[in-house]
């Protein structure tokens, strides 16, 4: 049922327990003093520790004890048991961590109401660690394209490493996914991934959400940085954090140690950091707003994850996954993309990159059918150029010129839409266009439109004049 270690100078006390537990079908270890519970604990991390506070002959007491199981082992609960027990050491106990307080001499009914709640909470936390570790592991990298591929190539070359990496791209793009995949396939990947999102934390709080505080009155309250000991600390939208907590983060990355706001003890840590931003930080540091010498020492490796129009290909692959996902977790329609609506996604604009993708596709199964292919009606017109009423709206521009420059621009349009969305294969876009494909090397040449690798990919754009 679970190992609980038992401290206690009293070796009746402690045989006591142990026998009771015993009985009960829970196995025991025991120690006298602090320095036979340290051992206990670096042999094997117990599930419950019953903690005497007075311990005679011992170079720490119960609550120096306490205080260190819980700054090196945080999930481990602490019941603290007293023959001198009062409020006072209670409410101490309790801000530095215990689960409860039971005084000598207990009551063997109450012991083991305490230590049953304890255990679940104990069984809990560990459910939801292996929960985030199963989640953490099954982070998949979906896409075909040439773009994608250049990607995922960089992101493997870093997994096994501890080298800083730097995401770069637009918002939505998958630049959070892209720091779980490294985490997972990193020799820390049984280990923490903690994200903090500078642009949700309020600037005055982001030291102590970084490093924790510990006071009298509140006792100690970890931060992320402890959190993520031994694993990964993904600072998303680094641009955000403030100038004060950037000059403190950049002497953690240099000494690996911090102290907690409103603490005086130096706490070491082993983390890899991933940050990720969607501004260019060059620009960011000549205007004053981010501190040039962190820059460089988290943009050790740079890799820039690409918009949802750079990847158009995979387009088709990503929205039949969501699909899947929503049918799994929400129940919604398990439905297939029919070939009109596959098109029209991949040609659609998306500034909200694959989160806006993973919301169109929840919109339509929540309020189309419940059965049969998805249609290209069914899609969100809001997302493209065609109206409601299936109609072509033309732009400002293009409705004030000739007819045969408004075809023109309109076909420079089309064709560069269609050849990206085809991963720049020109076969494939002649087939889908339904054109010769000398035809089409004509007209593009015609229309100003030229082809080359670019980001990984190969993609077309309008050659610039001279």
């Amino acid at each position: 049922m679970g190992d609980i270690l038992i401290i206690d100078d009293e070796r009746d006390i402690r045989e006591l327990i142990s026998d009771i537990l015993q009985d009960e079908g829970y196995g025991t270890r025991l120690a006298k003093n602090s320095d036979e519970c340290m051992a206990q604990i670096a042999a094997e991390t117990p599930a419950l520790m019953i903690l005497d506070i007075w311990l005679k002959d011992s170079n720490m007491d119960g609550i120096d004890i306490l205080k260190t199981v819980k700054r090196e082992s945080p999930e481990i609960p602490v019941v603290i048991i007293s023959g001198h027990g009062n409020i006072e050491i209670a409410v101490a106990a309790i801000k530095q961590g215990a689960y409860d307080f039971i005084e000598k001499p207990f009551n063997i009914d109450q012991l083991m109401v305490v230590i049953s709640r304890a255990m679940e909470a104990s069984r809990l936390r560990h459910e939801n660690y292996e929960l985030k570790r199963r989640d953490s592991q099954s982070v998949e990298m979906l896409g075909k394209g040439a773009v994608f591929k250049a990607m995922k190539l960089n992101l493997d070359r870093v997994t096994n490493s501890n080298g800083r990496v730097m995401l770069t791209g637009p918002g939505g793009a998958g630049k959070e996914v892209a720091a779980r995949y490294i985490h997972c396939n990193s020799n820390r990947a049984s280990n923490p991934f903690i994200t903090v999102n500078s642009a949700s934390v309020e600037p005055e709080r982001m030291e102590e959400v970084l490093f924790g505080s510990e006071s009298r009155e509140r006792g100690i309250a970890p931060g992320l940085l402890e959190q993520a000991n031994g694993g990964v600390l993904f600072i998303d939208e680094v641009a955000d954090m403030p100038l004060g907590t950037q000059a403190k983060i950049l002497r953690v990355l240099v000494d690996q140690q911090f102290t907690r706001v409103g603490g005086s003890e130096k706490l070491r840590v082993d983390v890899r950091v991933i940050s990720s931003t969607n501004r260019d930080l060059e620009d960011e540091i000549e205007a004053g707003n981010f501190r040039e010498e962190l820059f460089h020492r988290l943009n050790v490796v740079p890799v820039r994850v690409p918009s949802l129009e750079e990847r158009r290909e995979d387009i088709p692959e990503l929205a039949a996954t969501f699909i899947d996902q929503f049918n799994q977790n929400q129940g919604l329609p398990l439905r297939a993309l029919s070939d009109d609506a596959i098109a029209m996604l991949q040609t659609m604009r998306w500034p909200g990159n694959v989160r806006q993708l993973k919301n169109v596709i929840e919109r339509v199964l929540i309020l189309g059918e419940s059965s049969g292919d998805i249609g290209a009606e069914e899609l969100p017109h809001s997302e493209s150029s065609p109206s409601e009423t299936g109609q072509v709206v033309l732009s400002g521009s293009m409705a004030t010129l000739p007819l045969r420059e408004a075809r023109e621009l309109f076909e420079r349009e089309y064709l560069l839409t269609q050849i990206n969305r085809f991963g720049g294969n020109i076969s494939r876009t002649a087939t889908f266009v339904g054109m010769e494909r000398s035809a089409l090397h004509r007209k593009l040449k015609s229309l100003g439109v030229v082809t080359a690798n670019k980001a990984g990919g190969r993609v077309a754009f309008v050659a610039e004049e001279g």
